[in-house]
């Protein structure tokens, strides 16, 4: 067996293939555009998924049942399905952009160095995904917005993305905009280990493919099954943001003590503290899959 690469084999050969380019321009180039594809493909993902997020974050927050969570937006009409639509449009399009951009430029840069002293490229490539996860987390504050939008506790208290910053900043400060970093940090590097360095070789095991259109169902395929099983392998972290971030003021909770709180009023069932986690399944293989399909058809035209 050769040596199994953390890369889709198609991006690996594009810096190869457009290194004389310049580095910004009206196209982007070989470095800029890992930037702007990873934005575009989330923009993309997110108007379509952000409905099924929301009810998710339903499930994850109070732990109803998806019917109840679907008739709770209902109820609420649809003038509030897309409340809240902005951070993470904005926190998405941001750390797509960075987890591809940063990713392709810490892995050039210490794959330089990884030459010189032996370092193994899946290592390198681990570090690279860790230290792109951990960037992505500085835009914590749109999940937190995000959150407190989306529960209805909060609608008479927050009425948009702008004036809910506004609130948090005046009356709590900067710190309060960061409640729920640690199980992002604690879901971000690891998952960016596993969905980088297994996109390339599940790629390689699909059927092969000569038109565009295979590509990208190879590519929808390839991103939506490790979307999908990283968000079950990580999905308690997300019930802890969840509840974490719901929470305005006060004091700041370890995040096992949430997990254990959480556990508790859920009468200590795996079932329950999962629930929502089946939904959570198709969205994220929805989504991963427009991301990974969206971001590798765009390098293409780039």
């Amino acid at each position: 067996m050769g040596v199994v690469t953390t890369m889709d084999p198609d991006s690996a050969r594009q810096p190869q293939q457009l290194s004389g380019h310049a580095l910004v321009g009206a196209v982007p180039g070989p470095r800029g555009k890992h930037y702007v594809c990873g934005s575009l493909a989330a923009f993309t993902n997110i108007l379509v998924t952000f409905p099924i997020q929301k009810v998710l974050f339903r499930q994850q927050l109070h732990g109803v049942r998806v019917t109840e969570a679907v008739c709770q937006l209902q109820k609420e009409g649809l003038r509030n399905l897309y409340r809240g639509l902005l951070p993470p449009l904005l926190q998405k399009t941001t750390t797509v952009a960075i987890m591809f951009g940063l990713y392709e430029d810490f892995s050039r840069l210490l794959l330089r160095h990884a030459r010189k002293s032996g370092t193994p490229e899946l290592v390198t490539r681990s570090v690279a995904a860790v230290l792109a996860g951990t960037a992505e987390a500085a835009l914590t504050p749109f999940e937190r917005v995000q959150t407190l939008l989306q529960d209805h506790r909060h609608h008479g208290r927050f009425n948009n993305t702008v004036h809910t910053f506004r609130t948090l900043l005046r009356d709590y400060g900067v710190r309060e905009c960061y409640r729920g970093l640690v199980p992002v940090l604690l879901r971000n590097g690891p998952s960016n280990i596993f969905f980088f360095g297994l996109r390339g070789p599940i790629k390689q095991r699909l059927p092969e493919v000569r038109t565009r259109a295979g590509h990208m169902a190879n590519d929808f395929v390839c991103g939506g099954l490790l979307g999908a099983a990283l968000g079950i392998m990580f999905y308690p972290l997300n019930v802890v943001k969840s509840r974490a971030q719901a929470q305005v003021g006060g004091e700041f909770v370890p995040c096992g003590q949430v997990l254990m709180t959480v556990w508790r009023e859920r009468g200590g069932s795996i079932v329950l503290l999962f629930r929502g986690a089946t939904l959570n399944y198709h969205r994220s293989l929805l989504s991963w899959g427009i991301i990974n399909a969206t971001y590798e058809l765009l390098l293409k035209v780039f």
